[in-house]
């Protein structure tokens, strides 16, 4: 558990074609953990945030989400959890890419094709990986020092943490719960979500 000394930033970022439940499952996560949290301590444990390029996205599905910052402020953030969806025109911004690369976290993490973004970003480079299993042989494919993993909800390798395809990030994320603020607060939020957490056994 790393012991937070205020607020943990944790940034969520979506993109145009982004995968719902990518982001909106980790948000859910984290903002849920918040409120059994303040039950006891009467206080806010993470300050939850969407990021993108610009103010708002159409997400799959035909969603419009609004962010609550863009990249061009250079918003701080100690943990970054970067969804996935269609990436094919998202990877090719180089503001988007340049962010995620310039940007020091405590924590870094991928849901499904966000995998593809953080290794454009240079992040991942050759690390123990996983991303949905539709794309986990295209991810091996086009950054061949990636040991990429299948049958895995999450791998984590360092500081950095991918996850399986969308509602994996869910999992993912009370992981992230528990590395943070301990396995108590991540089995309760679980509980109040009324979510089978699945954990990876490896």
């Amino acid at each position: 558990m790393i012991a937070p000394t205020g607020p943990v930033r944790v940034g969520i970022l979506v993109f145009d074609e982004v995968e719902v439940l990518d982001c909106c499952g980790p948000f859910e996560v984290f903002s849920v953990a918040n409120r059994v949290h303040a039950r006891n301590a009467g206080s806010a444990l993470f300050e939850v945030s969407l990021l993108a390029a610009t103010q708002e996205v159409v997400a799959r599905g035909g969603l419009v989400l609004r962010a609550h910052a863009t990249l061009d402020v250079d918003p701080e953030v100690d943990v970054l959890v970067v969804a996935g969806g269609v990436t094919d025109v998202v990877e090719q911004d180089t503001g988007v890419t340049g962010w995620i690369a310039r940007t020091p976290t405590r924590l870094t993490a991928s849901v499904c094709t966000g995998a593809f973004l953080l290794a454009q970003a240079g992040v991942l480079t050759d690390q123990r990986v996983t991303t949905h299993w539709e794309d986990q042989e295209a991810l091996q494919e086009r950054w061949p020092a990636l040991r990429v993993e299948s049958g895995r909800r999450w791998v984590r390798d360092g500081d950095v943490f991918t996850s399986g395809g969308i509602s994996a990030g869910i999992d993912l994320s009370l992981h992230l719960v528990e590395v943070l603020a301990g396995r108590e607060l991540a089995l309760a939020t679980a509980h109040q979500m009324e979510y089978r957490w699945h954990e990876d056994p490896a």
